[in-house]
């Protein structure tokens, strides 16, 4: 009987510290993970991976960033940006289809995500206007 009341309260912080809080470690924001790809994404008319590669890598290059990494099995590119501060980006891209492929971006300034869309939508129309000068050129 004297061990009961121990036994119980032990019991009940044991429960009650298996209770669990509504906080989302994932979850970054207010926006949805549909909205932030939306942004981060575009499709691009070519079904050559390794020339959308190299034309990431050539814009990148052009806005002042140092390639980190480039993987062409994995079909990703990261590089780097020192200019009072650091910008990271990762870039990645994937089939879709057969005569298409998926370009995604993802940056970091500092440590905080880059959640404006207008940062993306610079990065594209620059990529864009790469991939158009290597197909005119002949690059």
């Amino acid at each position: 009987m004297k061990f009961l009341l121990p036994i119980t309260l032990v019991c009940l912080s044991l429960i009650g510290g298996c209770a669990t809080t509504n906080q989302r470690v994932l979850d970054s924001g207010d926006e949805t993970q549909l909205q932030k790809r939306s942004y981060q994404s575009r499709i691009f008319e070519t079904p050559d991976k390794e020339k959308v590669l190299r034309a990431i890598i050539s814009t990148l290059q052009d806005l002042g960033f140092v390639i980190d990494r480039a993987d062409l099995m994995l079909g990703s590119v990261s590089g780097t940006k020192l200019d009072g501060h650091q910008i990271k980006i990762t870039v990645s891209v994937r089939a879709k289809g057969i005569d298409r492929v998926l370009v995604r971006a993802n940056a970091q300034f500092n440590v905080t995500p880059i959640e404006d869309p207008k940062h993306y939508q610079d990065f594209f129309a620059s990529l864009e206007k790469s991939l158009f000068l290597t197909a005119n050129t002949g690059e």
